[in-house]
């Protein structure tokens, strides 16, 4: 059976209403539009292009790779945290282990493990973050597989900005050629078929963006 936009939209909207129903947390604008992750007046991320992302010489760096959409055409996670501050926090945590980041957007893939991949081929450390839009993460290391990793966020709805800090921590430390404790995460059987469908419409329009056989973007960000 093919399931069109329109259906997935109102799929989505009826498992919007439940959660709606259940925490008073809707996903959906004021007039009652879902909004997919966009909208977020707390917008206080510029990402400037700076041309093609460069391999990296440095060994006390970690690459932020971030999806195609990311802090353009979605501004918010699936829990409705402003992507800025997940970025801010990413990096709070690499600096707190005292190395450098690089942040680089990744259009070639919405896959949040390529992404992740990419970021740590061009380190100069070798170690990478991948995150998406919805929030989803990976610490990768070049040497690895793409569908390998060091550590793997896939529930994004249970991600918050303390667990981002303790990412970018935990990068700085493999970095460093430490073997630090995983992050700790919160675990929800039922946050699988509670945002699942959500989920699947924002990893869509995260695809939209994609340009095949593209190279990753060097970017300074800017918070206001």
């Amino acid at each position: 059976m093919n399931i069109d936009e329109k259906q997935l939209k109102d799929i989505i909207a009826g498992v919007i209403k439940e959660i709606q129903n259940e925490k008073g947390n809707c996903g959906c604008t004021s007039d009652g539009k879902i909004s997919f992750g966009q909208g977020s007046s707390d917008n206080r991320l510029k990402l400037n292009e700076n041309g093609q992302a460069k391999q990296g010489t440095r060994s006390d760096e970690v690459v932020i790779g971030i999806a195609p959409a990311f802090g353009e055409s979605q501004t918010e996670t699936i829990m409705h945290v402003p992507l800025y501050k997940v970025l801010r926090e990413i990096i709070a945590g690499i600096e707190e282990e005292g190395l450098k980041f690089r942040i680089i957007r990744v259009t070639r893939t919405s896959d949040v493990c390529f992404i992740a991949h990419d970021a740590a081929k061009l380190s100069g450390s070798k170690i990478g973050i991948g995150i998406q839009s919805k929030g989803t993460a990976v610490i990768h290391q070049a040497d690895l597989m793409p569908l390998s990793n060091l550590e793997l966020f896939p529930q994004c709805p249970l991600l918050d900005l303390e667990t981002y800090r303790a990412i970018g921590k935990n990068a700085a430390k493999y970095a460093k050629g430490e073997t630090p404790n995983p992050v700790p995460v919160r675990n929800d059987q039922m946050v699988r078929p509670k945002y699942q469908a959500l989920a699947a419409i924002l990893h869509i329009k995260e695809t939209e963006h994609v340009i095949p056989l593209s190279k990753p973007v060097e970017l300074e960000a800017i918070f206001s």
